[in-house]
């Protein structure tokens, strides 16, 4: 096993090495964050470009260039002087396959409420209750996002909305852990910014793709592409960088994107001849 490992995490850092640069990033959601050097700007993008980082991604590109053109690319600052109804009003005709103007409206207006309660996104986590769970070094994370989470709904006046998945229903809730990748880490890839949470304690953003990645490098044998496989899987990534779980997500979900990287390679990571 030792053996396996050491093969294993030497081919995933050659990846990271070649591979872990903004060159490689288009096309992705997390290229809109590159705009913004300002923090307190790039947190909220960062959290608009995950929420609307579904379907295919032409499409959301092009959704989250309509929204940030609609908030005159300064979000904060729109969110900051805009009432409400004004908000409402600018996204009236905003249409994302399920997210309509009025339920993105009111996404953004509970976002506005968290600013001005908090001061920043970040202020926002890290004024959630830890937890005493037991998912280890997860079970903060999950904590502070389950809270965040239903604080913003409870601020915007939703119930619920595909737009912020919320991780007591148990689902591997992706984008979120995307948006704190992108917020936490700090690479030529990840702009960073956020200390409240440590890379140590992500979570991998589980999606269709990077669980069939996992499933064929070992890491997984589960059935289901939810929070509980999301926590194995983020282990098994422990294991090979117990301060940085997260480390090798941008690259492996370049298989089957870059031309050079198809997944039919990824058996070979994990031979050991």
């Amino acid at each position: 096993m030792q053996n396996r490992h050491s093969h294993l995490t030497k081919a995933l850092e050659a990846l990271y090495a070649k591979f872990n640069r903004r060159e490689f990033v288009h096309p992705d959601p997390l290229e809109f964050l590159y705009d913004f050097p300002d923090k307190a700007e790039r947190e909220v993008v960062g959290l608009i470009c995950a929420a609307l980082a579904y379907g295919r991604v032409e499409q959301i590109l092009k959704s989250i260039s309509i929204c940030l053109k609609k908030m005159e690319m300064k979000p904060r600052a729109f969110l900051e002087t805009h009432s409400p109804n004004q908000i409402k009003a600018a996204f009236s005709d905003f249409g994302y396959r399920f997210t309509k103007g009025a339920e993105m409206a009111a996404f953004l207006t509970g976002l506005k409420a968290i600013l001005e309660r908090y001061g920043s996104i970040e202020a926002a986590f890290a004024s959630a209750p830890d937890s005493s769970g037991t998912n280890g070094p997860a079970s903060n994370t999950i904590q502070k996002l389950s809270w965040f989470v239903t604080k913003v709904l409870e601020l915007s006046g939703l119930e619920k909305s595909y737009l912020l998945p919320h991780p007591q229903k148990k689902s591997a809730c992706k984008r979120l852990f995307l948006y704190l990748r992108w917020m936490v880490r700090s690479d030529d890839v990840d702009p960073g910014g956020w200390t409240c949470i440590l890379p140590k304690d992500l979570i991998i953003p589980l999606d269709t793709h990077m669980f069939n990645i996992s499933k064929q490098l070992g890491l997984t044998t589960r059935k289901q592409a939810n929070l509980k496989t999301a926590l194995e899987i983020t282990e098994a990534f422990r294991q090979l960088s117990p301060d940085d779980p997260v480390k090798y997500d941008f690259v492996l979900t370049r298989f089957g994107i870059r031309r050079e990287l198809s997944r039919n390679n990824i058996p070979g990571l994990i031979s050991t001849n």
